[in-house]
């Protein structure tokens, strides 16, 4: 009887976090890819549709910027610049739960071909971006990024 119990308090605890994953999965990758849609146009007005007041990003070279504001004025400036013509893909896209409020989202796109402002070429490369990924009322919003160029191996 009292395993009959266990598996009925389990299953009880278990169902509303699995009715909710499809549905909060698929917001979570909607967000995760409206990112990615603006960054293809360049232009990121509607970020506030997709990202909290408090986004922070992390670039691919380490340096951190706090609030969507200054992303934003971060990501306008890098995207009229040496970003102006540069595509990121998504090739692979993994969503886990941390809680049925908060998810982490792994992306693994193709970045075409650039110039960095230090002058160096980067041909077309794998990168591989981190997204926290938070339940705000009835909407997903991406509260961090981290952006890491996937070197390959020598």
């Amino acid at each position: 009887m009292r395993s009959l119990v266990l598996a009925a308090a389990l299953a009880l605890t278990a169902a509303p976090l699995s009715a909710q994953t499809a549905d909060a999965d698929s917001a979570v990758r909607h967000a995760v890819q409206a990112f990615y849609d603006a960054f293809n146009s360049h232009h990121f007005d509607r970020a506030a549709d997709f990202t909290t007041d408090d986004w922070n990003h992390i670039n691919p070279y380490g340096g951190r910027t706090r609030g969507r504001a200054a992303v934003l004025a971060e990501l306008r400036e890098v995207h009229s610049t040496f970003l102006r013509n540069v595509s990121d893909s998504v090739r692979q896209m993994d969503v886990r739960f941390a809680s049925p409020e908060v998810a982490v989202a792994t992306v693994v796109s193709q970045v075409s071909a650039m110039t960095t402002p230090d002058g160096v070429n980067h041909p077309s490369e794998r990168q591989i971006r981190t997204f926290v990924v938070v339940r705000r009322g009835s909407r997903w919003l991406v509260m961090q990024d981290h952006n890491t160029i996937v070197k390959p191996l020598p």
